[in-house]
C-alpha cells in the first residue's frame, strides 16, 4: 500500500495512549463483556494463533459468566464467583493488551531513528531488524531477480546560460512620489496666497 521502503504513517503519542485507554476501558468497564476486544487487537497485531485462540475463548467465557450472574438468585455464591471471574478476565485481558502494546510500540520505527535506504526488487519476508522494523536484505538469495534496465534516453547537451538582463532604472519609490506631490501643492498654495 505504501510502496517499497516507504514506512506506514506513525501515530502520535497522544493517539497511542488514547487507544490504550479505550481498549482497557472496554475490557474492564463493561464488566468483562467486552474483554475480548483488547485480545482481538493483540491477535490482529501479532497474527499468531495462540492470540486468536485466547480472543475467541474469552468471548464465550464472558457471556457464560454474565449468564450465570443473571440466572442465579442474588444470595447464591455461584453468581459472585461468576462475576468475579468475568471481572478478572477483563482485567487480565486489559493488562495483557497494555504490556503487548507497549512492547509493540517500542519496536516500531520512529522519526528520530534512521530509516534503511530504499531497495528495489522483491524482498521475501524475514525477521525484523532490531533497529529499524524492516527486514534485512539477504546477500545471497536462492532465486534470481530479473531486472531490466530502463531504455536509454539521450540527454540534451547543456545550454549556455542566458545573458543577464540589463538593470532597469527602478521606479520612484512611494515616498519620493508623495514628496513631489507635496512640493507641487505647496507651490500652488504659495501662488494663490501671493495673488491676494
Amino acid at each position: 500500500m505504501y510502496g517499497h521502503g516507504a514506512p506506514p504513517p506513525t501515530r502520535s503519542q497522544g493517539t497511542v495512549i488514547t487507544l490504550r485507554v479505550l481498549f482497557v476501558a472496554a475490557g474492564f468497564l463493561s464488566c468483562g463483556l467486552l474483554a475480548c476486544l483488547p485480545l482481538f487487537r493483540v491477535a490482529v497485531l501479532r497474527g499468531k494463533w495462540p492470540d486468536w485462540l485466547l480472543a475467541w475463548l474469552s468471548l464465550p467465557l464472558s457471556i457464560a459468566g454474565l449468564a450465570v450472574v443473571g440466572s442465579v438468585p442474588e444470595s447464591d455464591h455461584r453468581g459472585d464467583v461468576a462475576l468475579a471471574s468475568v471481572l478478572i478476565l477483563g482485567a487480565v485481558s486489559a493488562a495483557y493488551f497494555v504490556v503487548f502494546d507497549i512492547r509493540h510500540q517500542r519496536t516500531l520505527p520512529s522519526a528520530d531513528r534512521p530509516v534503511p535506504p530504499h531497495t528495489t526488487g522483491y524482498m521475501p519476508p524475514q525477521q525484523p531488524q532490531p533497529g529499524y522494523g524492516y527486514p534485512p536484505a539477504q546477500p545471497y538469495a536462492a532465486t534470481q531477480i530479473s531486472h531490466t534496465p530502463p531504455p536509454y534516453t539521450p540527454t540534451p547537451p547543456p545550454q549556455p546560460p542566458a545573458p543577464a538582463p540589463e538593470p532597469q532604472r527602478p521606479a520612484p519609490a512611494r515616498i519620493d512620489q508623495v514628496r513631489a506631490e507635496l512640493d507641487e501643492l505647496s507651490d500652488y498654495l504659495r501662488k494663490h496666497e501671493d495673488g491676494r
